[in-house]
């Protein structure tokens, strides 16, 4: 996937994602402020959690049931200043708990990501549009 969008897509956008990746450990990317949260809100929201989704920034994670008692986890490493942190807190185990990770700021532990893990990468354009791009690590 390789498009442009506008907020009023962002539920296209995010059906688009749960319906294309074969992956449950999504990788997002882009600058401060360009949409990550938002559109993790978005697939959180159609994946069926009722919760109030918030970007874990302090806590590291946070953890989200879906309507059908799934689990979904939300990490964001903005903060983090050594991967043993994320490591310390048991990353491993979420990654392969076959549950949803929905990992912003994984720059920060590029040592710890799996090999199978999809990235999503968004930018900004002009006029409030974004641009994103999809890409398999292998």
């Amino acid at each position: 996937m390789n498009k442009n969008y506008s907020l009023h897509q962002i539920s296209s956008i995010a059906k688009e994602i749960i319906d294309t990746v074969n992956d449950k450990i999504l990788l997002f990317y882009g600058e401060m402020g360009v949409g990550k949260t938002t559109l993790i809100k978005e697939i959180c929201k159609q994946l069926g959690v009722t919760d109030v989704v918030l970007s874990p920034t302090f806590s590291l994670v946070n953890e989200y049931q879906t309507d059908k008692n799934e689990i979904i986890y939300h990490f964001d490493f903005y903060r983090i200043e050594d991967e043993t942190e994320a490591y310390d807190m048991g990353i491993e185990d979420y990654f392969y708990s076959n549950n949803y990770c929905l990992i912003e700021w994984a720059e920060n532990i590029k040592n710890l990501l799996p090999l199978d893990a999809v990235e999503i990468h968004i930018s900004a354009l002009e006029n409030q549009q974004r641009n994103i791009q999809l890409k398999t690590k292998l």
